[in-house]
């Protein structure tokens, strides 16, 4: 077998800077998903929470 029958890919520097580029895309994308899902629960927390309180504060309120 001669080099001329032999087939292989020949990838471009092209090639591995749009993969490149791509993963990193993705994942910081993901990160940026991941911290602004865990702030939203983190808010939803404290309104549950408060309003736990306040309706537990009416509920022994000796006055009413």
């Amino acid at each position: 077998m001669t080099k001329k029958n032999k087939r292989h890919q020949v990838k471009s520097k092209f090639y591995y800077i749009f993969w490149g580029t791509a993963t990193i895309s993705v994942l910081a994308g993901q990160l940026y998903v991941g911290t602004g899902y865990r702030e939203m629960s983190g808010a939803f927390h404290r309104i549950i929470d408060a309003l736990i309180i306040e309706k537990s504060y009416d509920y022994y309120d000796v006055e009413s």
